[in-house]
């Protein structure tokens, strides 16, 4: 079987959102599954010396109309949040100790919580909402807020910052077939090319 397409992705990230809602559909038309990868986009920051889009000027501004165009371009509801961006360790950890048990369930665990995010304006920042979220895919929260602060499931998380650092990831989403690397939701377009072609 061909290789599974990687995706990193930061939950804070609308293009990310944007690309979640598209990319197993798209990797099944090859026969590719898709391995979903939450990482800190933060602290790639530190190495690149980038920031938050809201926090740049004339950039930003342009980037809050984008997002609601690219957000009818892609038919999903979105809506800027009132906090944004926000940290994303909570559901980041959330999404691992799932994936441990079923990552068919943290796949789902992942959308619902992009959802929660950019279509209902909730603080995923908030181990409670996240917990809340994971709740109604019948997650046990309190095992779940639990393992937010087990020091095993920190240490996933790190494992896969550093690694995908390490890859060359600085930003969300990032996508990687067969070693090649795609960052952002405008992007897709050249991803299918390159699944159906095998490259160029």
């Amino acid at each position: 079987m061909a290789n599974a397409i990687d995706f990193y992705f930061d939950f804070s990230s609308p293009y990310g959102y944007f690309a979640s809602t598209k990319i197993d559909d798209l990797a099944a038309k090859y026969g590719r599954a898709v391995t979903w990868r939450p990482i800190l986009l933060g602290a790639a920051f530190k190495i690149t010396g980038g920031q938050p889009l809201p926090t740049i000027p004339l950039k930003g501004s342009y980037a809050a109309h984008d997002l609601a165009r690219s957000a009818r371009l892609f038919k999903v509801s979105f809506k800027l949040p009132s906090k944004f961006p926000v940290a994303t360790t909570a559901p980041s950890r959330a999404f691992y100790w799932v994936s441990n048990k079923d990552p068919a369930l943290a796949k789902k665990l992942a959308q619902a919580l992009f959802h929660a995010y950019f279509a209902e304006d909730r603080d995923i920042s908030n181990p409670e909402v996240t917990g809340n979220v994971a709740a109604k895919l019948g997650v046990d929260k309190s095992e779940l807020l639990q393992a937010l602060n087990d020091p095993a499931v920190k240490e996933r998380l790190r494992i896969e910052v550093d690694a995908a650092i390490e890859r060359g990831v600085f930003g969300s989403p990032y996508i990687v077939v067969d070693g090649e690397p795609f960052w952002g939701s405008d992007r897709l377009d050249q991803v299918e090319r390159w699944l159906e072609t095998g490259g160029w």
